[in-house]
C-alpha cells in the first residue's frame, strides 16, 4: 500500500473535536507492519492531535451480503421523484412526532402512506 494513498484517505477524515478535515500536510505516517498502520493527525483548526491505528488491506472488495431478494433490490432501487418529496412534505407539515399513533394505524390496517 502506498503512503501517499493512505495520506489522501486520512486527509478526507474529519477531526473528532471540531469536525474540520485534516490537511494532507498534517497527516503523518508513523509506520506499519503488514496490514496495521499507525498514523498521526493534527488539526490546524482546533490544534488537537490524534493517533490513528488502521487495518488496511489490498485486494478486491468483499461481496455485499444482503437479506434482500433480487426483486426487492430492484423495487428499492427506484429513485425518489418530485411527487414523493411533495407527499412527504405534506405529511411532515402536519406530523406531530407521535410515531406510536402512526404505527398503531398501520397495524390496524389503515393506509400507511405519508399523504
Amino acid at each position: 500500500m502506498d503512503d501517499k494513498f493512505i495520506k489522501k484517505v486520512l486527509s478526507r477524515m474529519k477531526c473528532a473535536v471540531c469536525g474540520r478535515r485534516y490537511e494532507p500536510a498534517n497527516v503523518n505516517i508513523l509506520g506499519h507492519r503488514n496490514d496495521l498502520w499507525f498514523i498521526s493527525v493534527f488539526c490546524s483548526s482546533c490544534r488537537s492531535q490524534g493517533l490513528v491505528a488502521a487495518v488496511v488491506k489490498e485486494g478486491k472488495l468483499p461481496e455485499v451480503i444482503t437479506e434482500l431478494t433480487e426483486v426487492e433490490e430492484g423495487r428499492f432501487s427506484t429513485p425518489v421523484e418530485s411527487d414523493d418529496l411533495i407527499d412527504m412534505h405534506a405529511f411532515l407539515k402536519d406530523f406531530d412526532g407521535d410515531f406510536s399513533v402512526l404505527f398503531l394505524r398501520k397495524s390496524e390496517g389503515e393506509a400507511s402512506s405519508p399523504s
